[in-house]
This record gives C-alpha cells, sequence and structure tokens, in this order.
C-alpha cells in the first residue's frame, strides 16, 4: 500500500502551516528605503534598469525604460517616501525625452535633427565607464580590509644579539689599501729609519693593544715609515692573527676594521 506524499509548507507562523501564498503581502516603507538607497543617483538606477531588461545603452529604448523608471518612482512616492529633487528631475527628463519623440517636429532640409536621447545616452555611457572603473578598484586588495599588517612584539626579557659579520681577507686588503693611498701622499714627507724586524713589529703591535678596548686597523700604521714600515707592520698583523694574539672585528661590510688582543 502506497502512502500520499505531503507538500511542506511555505511557513509556519504561530503554529500554522501556510501552505499558499498570501494575497495581501504588506511590503514596509522600509524595505523600499534600503532599496533607494542602494543606489547612487538617478543615473545609477537608470542603469540598473537597463542592465535588468539587458537592453543596449546606446539604442536606448526611451519608451519602455521611462514606463519602468515612472513606475519605481511612482511606487516609492505612495510609500511615503522623500525622494531626492535628482531623482524627480530624471524623471521629467525621460517623460520631456519621450514626448519629444512622439510628437512629430519641423526640420528644415539642410536642418540635421539631433536624436533627443543622444544627451542621455552620452551621460550612460560615461558613468558607466565611471561606475565599471570604480568597482575594479573597489575590488583590489584593501589595507586593513583584506590585507592586514602583522604585528609582533617581542618579550621584554628577549635582548637582540648581535654577532659581526666574519672579516674577510677582501676586507683587510681594502683597509691596507687605504693605508698605503695615506703614504702615497707623504711620500716626500717620510723620514728614513732603522729597518724593524716583523718580531719587532708584533712586540709594539702588541704593546698597543688589550684585552678590553677595540683599536682602528688604520691606527697601527704609521706614515711616516713609508711603505716599507707599512708593509712591515701588516705582515707582523697577520703572523699575529695566525698565532691568535690578536683578532680582528667588523661591524658591518665595508666599514672601519678593529684590533684587539686575546
Amino acid at each position: 500500500m502506497q502512502g500520499t506524499q505531503q507538500s511542506l509548507p511555505l511557513a509556519v507562523i504561530r503554529g500554522q502551516a501556510m501552505t499558499e501564498m498570501p494575497l495581501d503581502l504588506f511590503i514596509p516603507p522600509e524595505a523600499l528605503e534600503v532599496f533607494l538607497e542602494s543606489f547612487e543617483g538617478p543615473l545609477d538606477l537608470l542603469l540598473y534598469l537597463i542592465r535588468k531588461q539587458k537592453l543596449d545603452v546606446v539604442d536606448l529604448p526611451i519608451q519602455q525604460i521611462t514606463a519602468q523608471y515612472l513606475e519605481y518612482i511612482t511606487l516609492l512616492t505612495q510609500a511615503r517616501i522623500e525622494l531626492a529633487a535628482d531623482y524627480l528631475v530624471m524623471a521629467a527628463t525621460l517623460a520631456e525625452i519621450k514626448s519629444r519623440l512622439l510628437l512629430p517636429r519641423m526640420v528644415a532640409e539642410d536642418e540635421v535633427e539631433e536624436d533627443p536621447r543622444a544627451q542621455l545616452i552620452r551621460q550612460l555611457k560615461a558613468y558607466e565607464v565611471i561606475k565599471e572603473a570604480s568597482q575594479k578598484l573597489d575590488d583590489l586588495p584593501r589595507l586593513e580590509r583584506d590585507v592586514f599588517q602583522a604585528k609582533a612584539v617581542a618579550a621584554p626579557d628577549i635582548k637582540p644579539l648581535m654577532i659581526p659579520p666574519e672579516v674577510s681577507l677582501f676586507e683587510i686588503a681594502r683597509a691596507f689599501g687605504d693605508v698605503l693611498k695615506r703614504i702615497d701622499a707623504y711620500e716626500d714627507h717620510h723620514v728614513k729609519r732603522e729597518q724593524l724586524s716583523t718580531r719587532e713589529r708584533m712586540s709594539q703591535i702588541l704593546a698597543m693593544l688589550n684585552s678590553e678596548d677595540f683599536t682602528a686597523f688604520d691606527r697601527l700604521f704609521t706614515v711616516a715609515e713609508g711603505r716599507a714600515g707599512v708593509v712591515v707592520t701588516f705582515l707582523a698583523l697577520m703572523e699575529l692573527v695566525k698565532e691568535l694574539l690578536v683578532e680582528l672585528y667588523q661591524t658591518e661590510p665595508f666599514s672601519t676594521i678593529y684590533v684587539k688582543a686575546y
């Protein structure tokens, strides 16, 4: 035995099932106010009606679109909604264009009558371009709306650890090249001195350094000694580095090199 399938009610109001759509539906004025506020002006409403009916803006059927526009305006007016003046002006403009198209007009042979819709069509096309551009701009990701900046604050007990970069051979050669340039400027003023051995110069450099203070690389060289003295100092310094008696430091690439005793 087959049972009869019952259709579901449209809604249940106060315990009673509604199976048919009521004929006396009441649309509150607030709903129409929301509808009107969704448009940015009369051109926006007119463009909405044109797109809704899939009409061509260039070849605008003025009679059909005027009837639809006036129907919306009448509906809003009956709902006791205060319309902005520009909506009423557009309604009057549409009515004027419609009347000009319906009434015959005497035109001279050499006179070309402009289509009464031409100015409205130009306004609609310009507004359509601006509206589409505005929509494309609004679709772009926007900071604090679609994209949010990440913010993180380090704990107060965390202190940054500065790790100085390793002093490369290239950096040492660059610093020594700067010292040689200073010697070229004093080549006519250097004083001849008894040549020192590398070991003696190593002792002098160690006497200038200590394990607490940093000494600039170029301060270890005496320009007045000329190239020979500077080369001896450089070789002595490299020997000290090799024997782990001094250490080279640099805060960042291409910055000043400092020397400190171990």
